[in-house]
This record gives C-alpha cells, sequence and structure tokens, in this order.
C-alpha cells in the first residue's frame, strides 16, 4: 500500500474496523515513524472518544442485557498467531507498547465501557433537554411577566389620568357651585334692595301726598323705575335747624353718573338767590343749582357726578342766583355721614 492509501485509512484504524492485513500493514507503517501519520492519528483517536456523545439515544431492547450476560460466560475465539519469524511482529499489541499501553480488558469489557458511555451520552442529553425545556419556560414566562407589567404601568397611568380629570371636575363642580351661591345671593341682595325701594317708593308717594296733595303730577313712574333699578343709589336728606320739617331724596345712577333730586318742604328761595346741591369731599363740589316756588317740590337734573362714590356726604344751602364756588349760606338740607 502507498503511504497516502495508508494515510486515508488511518480514520478506520481509530475506531478499529479494518481487517487483520490492513491492520497490520498501517501498523508496520506507523512502527516506521512517520510523524504525519502519528499525527493524524491521535487526532482521529480523540475523536473517536466523542462519538458517543453524539449518537442518539434509543432505548435498548429488553434482550440485550441477557446477550451482555451470556456473552460474559462465552469464550473469546484466539486468532491464529503466526509463527515467530526473524522479521518483528506485525501482531497487533506488540507495536502498540511502544505507542499505548496493553489492553488486558476483553470485548465483553469493552462493550461494557461502550454501553456505560451511551447511558452517561443518554443521561447528559436528557439533562440537556429538561434544562433547554426549563430555560424556555422560563424565558417564556419572564416575556409575559415583562408583558404584564407593562399593561399594569399603563393601567396605572390611565387611573391616574382618570383620577386628574376626576379631581378637575369635582373643582370645576365646586367653583361653579360657589358661583351659583354668590349669584343666588347676589339675586336674594338685589330682591331685597327691590323690596327696599318698593317700601321707599310707598313712603315717598304716602308723604308726598300728604304734604303736598295739589302736586300730584310729579313723574311717580319715573320716580318709579329709578326705585327699582339696582344701579341706581338713593341717599335721604333731612331739614337742618332751619327748616326741620322739609326733606329730600337724592337719586344716583351709575350706569349715566346722573343725579336727581326730589325736594319737599323746601321754602321758595328769595329773590335773588338759589339752591345749590353740594358733594362734601375733601372740599366741598357743587352739583348744581335749582329754584323752588312757594309750596312746590322740586326735580333737578344736574350735570354729570364722576365722584358721587366718594363723598362722604351731600348738603343744600341757599346761595347767591349764580351760585357759589363753596357754601356760603345756611344749609337746608343735610345727609347723614357715609361709610
Amino acid at each position: 500500500m502507498t503511504h497516502e492509501e495508508l494515510e486515508d485509512v488511518i480514520p478506520l484504524y481509530a475506531i478499529g474496523t479494518l481487517e487483520r492485513a490492513e491492520r497490520q500493514a498501517i501498523e508496520a507503517h506507523l512502527l516506521s515513524g512517520c510523524v504525519p501519520c502519528h499525527t493524524a492519528l491521535k487526532e482521529y483517536q480523540s475523536v473517536a472518544v466523542m462519538l458517543p456523545f453524539g449518537l442518539n439515544m434509543t432505548a435498548p431492547p429488553r434482550s440485550v442485557k441477557a446477550r451482555m450476560m451470556a456473552a460474559r460466560t462465552m469464550t473469546v475465539p484466539m486468532e491464529p498467531v503466526d509463527q515467530p519469524t526473524g522479521k518483528p511482529s506485525l501482531e497487533p499489541g506488540e507495536w502498540m507498547n511502544h505507542l499505548f499501553p496493553p489492553e488486558t480488558s476483553s470485548r465483553a469489557e469493552s462493550f461494557g465501557w461502550t454501553f456505560t458511555l451511551a447511558a452517561v451520552a443518554l443521561v447528559a442529553g436528557i439533562a440537556y433537554l429538561a434544562w433547554t425545556v426549563y430555560n424556555t419556560k422560563i424565558s417564556d414566562d419572564t416575556v409575559k411577566f415583562a408583558h404584564l407589567q407593562t399593561q399594569l404601568e399603563d393601567g396605572h397611568a390611565k387611573l391616574v389620568t382618570q383620577q386628574q380629570l376626576l379631581n378637575e371636575r369635582e373643582r370645576t363642580l365646586a367653583e361653579t357651585q360657589e358661583e351659583l351661591q354668590r349669584q343666588m345671593a347676589a339675586v336674594a341682595g338685589l330682591k331685597d334692595q327691590l323690596i327696599q325701594r318698593e317700601a321707599e317708593l310707598d313712603g315717598f308717594k304716602a308723604q308726598l301726598a300728604q304734604q303736598n296733595p295739589r302736586q300730584r303730577s310729579i313723574p311717580q313712574d319715573e320716580l318709579a323705575a329709578l326705585l327699582r333699578t339696582p344701579a341706581v343709589t338713593a341717599v335721604a336728606l333731612a331739614g337742618t335747624e332751619m327748616i326741620r320739617h322739609a326733606s329730600g331724596t337724592l337719586f344716583y345712577d351709575s350706569r349715566t353718573k346722573r343725579a336727581l333730586l326730589y325736594a319737599l318742604n323746601l321754602p321758595a328761595n328769595p329773590d335773588g338767590t338759589t339752591y345749590q346741591l353740594w358733594a362734601m369731599h375733601e372740599k366741598p363740589t357743587s352739583i348744581g343749582v335749582f329754584q323752588i316756588g312757594t309750596g312746590s317740590t322740586s326735580q333737578l337734573f344736574p350735570k354729570p357726578v364722576p365722584a358721587f362714590a366718594s363723598a362722604k356726604k351731600f348738603a343744600v344751602s341757599l346761595e347767591p342766583i349764580d351760585g357759589s364756588p363753596e357754601p356760603t349760606g345756611p344749609l337746608y338740607l343735610l345727609s347723614q355721614p357715609r361709610l
């Protein structure tokens, strides 16, 4: 056999499948000291050792155990041994002493070791398969847990958002209720003012009818309209020591900033004089002048009064015919100080 042919059968020699003649030839070649073939043999032998771990494990038949036990009692046939010659022996085992330690086990023991390795490989395969299945299940459970965790976080975020919306709606409802209560209080206040104005109107009508029965041509509807208007403020003026039974009512419309005076029982102003209406601030401010005849009721439409709300009180005095920049004559009507 050529070197290439010997090199090709080294894998078969490593797993023990060569015929006797071929085995003796390869052994003789190895004894000659061929380094590449020795190296290749060692590599194939290391691979052959791992072959059982790559097998697919199959359950052995029930009769295998019986065969193995029977094999232990059988006599292993010995191969015929050639007569020694002057040449080196090519029998297996003699030259192998230079490479590997001699084998002393029988074929049955070799089969037992093979079976043991196969069993170990089977157990390892089963363990690996179980570990793979367990690891896969753990991975699936981890993914499911992460998915559930994400859903839980999303649900919590939605719950927080809904709670915020609910709180906002409750706050809006509370503000609306407070505003409604304020509006109801304002309506009740306006209603009370209307009732008070109605009473003032009735009292003023009665007083007007009693004290001036001849002056019933005063525009009562206009007066009633003023008293019923929420934007109109009424200020009562009483007579001073000059004429105690005189009185008056000053109306102020905050929308038009105009004032209207109804005076009762004021004496007729002498010739060359006039009555003058004052708003008392830090300095008196003239609102306007007006004339009154004997026994008449005065209706005054003065100029706009922008500072009406800040006046502390109001007064009517008797002044020269063209009026005065400040009160110089006696006061006939005077209101109570305003808070």
